[in-house]
């Protein structure tokens, strides 16, 4: 058994307190999910779900100008039998709607957010071309992953979604005390991880993700050749919103 693939087993495990010795038999990965432990508010301090809450990031590439929008919704979606938020989350590539994705996730009573799935079109000349990427826990052998870990602990593998052949992507966190500086600001402390496919091998990500904002202010790829800066924060109306430095 790969080490990445039984460290993550055993984080997940851990994570929703159903580790067991099978863990280290080659058992499938099913983490034990029971719904009445979990909730769609979603307040890690990393990764947190404020309902009207908007996120806007852009990116430049030998295509163009990619902007993306990332909305949190009121509407709640159930997987597996949990209550999750679903996220509405849109890309655009030289003002053209290149990508839609519906994002589901919930935090179970330990601090844990967990991704449940998404249903994601792409399109082409302004209709959908294709569904691919689409996964939803509980169907079909899909089952969910974790989005944000409640113990920050360096270097430990976890499943951030995982359907066979499809849907198998991994992250670790690799720093703690990050720094960045993006077109909204300049952000200490940032919890830093590298994310990567088991299915695409040589892709590797980097998400830096501000207790300031809440959520992650900058993506890399592959070395910084690509960068997904943000840009805005929206917040609900009425509530304050994340300083800008």
């Amino acid at each position: 058994m790969p080490v990445a693939y039984l460290l993550s087993s055993i984080v997940a495990a851990v994570l929703v307190g159903t580790f067991t010795p099978e863990s280290f038999a080659g058992e499938p990965y099913r983490p034990k999910i029971k719904p009445s432990e979990f909730s769609a508010t979603v307040n890690h301090p990393y990764f947190t779900l404020t309902p009207g809450t908007t996120f806007t990031y852009r990116a430049q590439d030998r295509e163009g100008t990619e902007i993306n929008k990332v909305i949190v919704t009121n509407r709640t979606k159930e997987v597996m039998g949990v209550t999750t938020r679903v996220v509405w989350d849109r890309v655009w590539l030289n003002g053209r709607l290149i990508e839609e994705t519906y994002d589901w996730y919930a935090q179970d009573r330990q601090g844990n957010v967990w991704y449940f799935g998404e249903d994601s079109k792409e399109y082409e000349n302004g209709r959908a071309a294709s569904t691919k990427g689409s996964w939803e826990a509980g169907v079909h052998g899909a089952q969910p992953g974790i989005a944000m870990p409640a113990k920050l602990t360096l270097g430990a593998p976890y499943r951030q979604e995982y359907k066979k052949g499809e849907a198998e992507d991994m992250g670790k966190i690799v720093s703690t005390k990050a720094t960045v500086k993006v077109p909204y600001g300049s952000f200490g402390g940032c919890v830093k991880t590298e994310d990567w496919s088991a299915l695409e091998r040589g892709h590797v990500e980097h998400k830096l993700y501000s207790k300031e904002v809440g959520q992650v202010v900058l993506e890399t790829e592959n070395h910084d050749r690509k960068r997904v800066e943000l840009i805005e924060v929206k917040s609900p109306r009425g509530s304050k919103g994340p300083s800008r430095r």
